[in-house]
């Protein structure tokens, strides 16, 4: 009862009522891991943490959870895409022409 009232008073509130709703309705839908990352969400940590859910917009209909860190960066972090990343950066490593030392 009290609850109904302050959230009725106190806007944020409601949002904040909103947005648990809507990631207990994306966690039922799509599950307890990161669309970005593949890894668990946290849900027992406080709002706005790093490794707690977050829901990522791509349409109206088209909306899921990731993780804080994951949601910024915009990539995939799948092993075949780090690895992928990983040798492309060590080719254009190898590949750089060396600087000699002055004497």
């Amino acid at each position: 009862m009290r609850l109904t009232i302050i959230a009725q008073i106190v806007p944020w509130t409601r949002r904040k009522e909103k947005e648990r709703q809507r990631i207990a309705e994306l966690r039922a839908r799509d599950g307890d891991g990161c669309r970005r990352c593949r890894r668990p969400l946290r849900f027992d940590l406080p709002r706005g943490h790093d490794l707690g859910p977050r829901i990522e917009c791509m349409a109206e209909e088209n909306d899921f959870l990731t993780h804080g860190r994951c949601n910024p960066s915009m990539v995939d972090h799948t092993g075949e895409v780090l690895d992928r990343v990983r040798r492309k950066a060590e080719a254009e490593l190898l590949s750089a022409p060396r600087r000699r030392k002055r004497a």
